[in-house]
């Protein structure tokens, strides 16, 4: 028996195409009638109590079993485009960079955007003893919408000391060329002259009360979720570190005789208690700890205070910037040391840095899922000056004169006798 035929009818293959079309757009059309009609009434629940995984979409999902559980889930981070409430202070993010070093700026940067300032949009000052080019400005541009405040250090910061030659200091740069890391470099004896007692005072940093130091090519591997400025100055804290090492002698063969110089001359500068016992043994000698201050966070009033100036000064004229190579992370740091108590300076722990030479990785369990590092190879927690910060306490300002005038005046760095009690 087959389809009923009309007389003088015969359906083409063509015809039976078409039919088949029609069928398939009335069925087509029916499902997407009934299941509008279906998710208008319940959405999510239709469909979840149609799935083989119950909790998919299910407004209330059931528990995991307690075989199956994961922990809690962290909730979703917050946009960092959105600000981080609370106040700010009056600082900005400084950073000395050359056109050429683009790229590792930018690398900083973006990591210290993605784990503090996109949040907390500080601006950034940036300095170069040269005009910043338009693709640096560029560059910068695309990494960061925050403020960025581009200045030029002039002669008036970059520059030699007023008690030294161009002569004499390259006669002094060709005899310790090799002796260390950038024995013969001219630039980086500016560099070292301006970080430790000129870049406070440029226009843009004058009218700052806090500053914090960035450089290219380091990185940031914890997330920043507080304010470090508004900590350190409501626990009335002055100066702030991560990595403390030790540095090189030779490099400062005579910056603590001339630091001596100046404490006995200016006695009336120093507070009654000071945290001078951190870089100085019960020997009365230079134990070479210091702070290293390609990351630091800074009160600046500790800079602009006559204690610090006058110190300054002192070192200027005595020519270890160009004819050594004073640094300006032992000249903050001794500074620091002989004008602060330990309550003001703070360890920054919990922030994990890296700087080319060597890295901090917070320990502490609760860290690790801010952080993205291996806490087994920070250097801090095998660091001898790190250790001594630590058990260090306050030192009288009697009991430092009187070390220094039993000690000897001259000193040569000899390893096995250095006492680091």
């Amino acid at each position: 028996m087959g389809f009923p035929q009309i007389a003088g009818f015969k359906p083409t293959a063509r015809m039976y195409k078409l039919g088949i079309l029609v069928f398939v757009v009335l069925v087509v059309y029916t499902t997407l009638h009934i299941a509008s009609t279906v998710f208008e009434t319940n959405p999510a629940s239709s469909l979840a109590n149609n799935l083989p995984f119950k909790n998919v979409l299910s407004p209330n999902p059931a528990k995991l079993p307690e075989d199956l559980s994961v922990g809690v889930l962290p909730p979703a981070r917050i946009s960092y485009d959105e600000p981080a409430p609370g106040e700010r202070v009056n600082g900005a993010i400084v950073v000395l960079v050359r056109n050429s070093e683009l790229d590792g700026l930018r690398k900083s940067m973006r990591m210290f955007e993605d784990r503090f300032n996109r949040r907390f949009k500080y601006p950034y000052v940036l300095l170069n003893d040269q005009n910043f080019t338009q693709e640096f400005r560029d560059g910068i541009a695309a990494i960061t919408k925050n403020e960025v405040r581009y200045g030029i250090l002039d002669e008036n910061f970059w520059n030699y000391s007023p008690s030294v030659t161009p002569e004499e200091t390259e006669l002094k740069l060709q005899v310790n060329k090799n002796r260390y890391l950038y024995g013969g470099s001219l630039s980086y004896r500016f560099m070292c002259r301006f970080q430790s007692g000129l870049f406070y005072k440029h226009p843009l940093v004058r009218s700052l009360d806090w500053y914090w130091r960035l450089e290219p090519d380091v990185e940031y591997y914890c997330d920043i979720d507080y304010d470090p400025f508004v900590y350190m100055r409501d626990n009335g804290m002055k100066y702030g570190f991560t990595i403390a090492p030790r540095e090189g002698r030779r490099t400062v063969e005579t910056l603590w005789n001339t630091t001596r110089t100046w404490i006995k001359a200016n006695t009336h500068l120093l507070p009654a208690q000071s945290l001078a016992n951190w870089v100085m043994g019960t020997d009365g000698h230079y134990n070479l700890c210091h702070f290293w201050s390609n990351f630091e966070i800074v009160d600046l009033s500790l800079y602009r205070s006559e204690a610090y100036e006058s110190y300054f000064n002192h070192l200027d004229n005595a020519q270890g910037f160009f004819y050594e190579r004073w640094g300006d992370a032992p000249v903050h740091s001794i500074a620091a040391a002989l004008l602060l108590k330990k309550s003001e300076v703070h360890w920054f722990e919990d922030i994990g840095y890296k700087h080319p030479g060597n890295m901090h990785c917070p320990r502490d369990p609760a860290m690790h899922a801010k952080c993205v590092c291996d806490p087994g190879k920070s250097y801090t927690y095998r660091s001898a000056c790190q250790t001594r910060f630590a058990k260090v306490n306050n030192m009288a300002k009697e009991r430092l004169l009187q070390i220094l005038d039993n000690s000897e005046f001259e000193y040569r760095y000899n390893p096995a006798k250095v006492d680091t009690s």
